[in-house]
């Protein structure tokens, strides 16, 4: 095979793996329906008013207008920008290991991690 050949249909097949990751990544998340659960679940038992992680930071997740409202420390929710997103860094284990969340009990499912993402990704929105 030429050698220009080969750059194109290596090229295709790269193409063609970026479009199938995105595929499965979710789209539409609801954060009614989708993140509100995953807060309760994972994050309610410190992050409320009284809660050791309450005190700690500030963050309140038992509404959408206190997860927005952020910690005393700033937002943890970048619309659009999962990537530098606290929310997303924190749960990933991104920013430091020893702080992942929830802290000291076992990782979020990578499913819900997934779903955080698209949420912050797509906006962030109160649906």
């Amino acid at each position: 095979m030429n050698a220009g050949l080969l750059a194109v249909t290596r090229a295709s097949l790269a193409a063609l793996a970026v479009l199938s990751l995105a595929a499965c990544a979710p789209s539409g998340v609801s954060y009614k329906k989708d993140v509100q659960p995953i807060l309760t679940k994972y994050c309610a038992e410190c992050h409320t008013p009284g809660g050791q992680g309450f005190v700690a930071s500030g963050l309140d997740v038992t509404s959408y207008a206190n997860l927005m409202k952020g910690t005393k420390f700033g937002p943890v929710v970048k619309p659009g920008d999962a990537l530098t997103s606290a929310l997303n860094m924190l749960v990933e284990g991104r920013a430091n290991a020893a702080i992942r969340m929830p802290h000291g009990r076992a990782k979020l499912p990578d499913k819900d991690i997934a779903t955080l993402k698209a949420w912050v990704n797509e906006g962030a929105k109160d649906n």
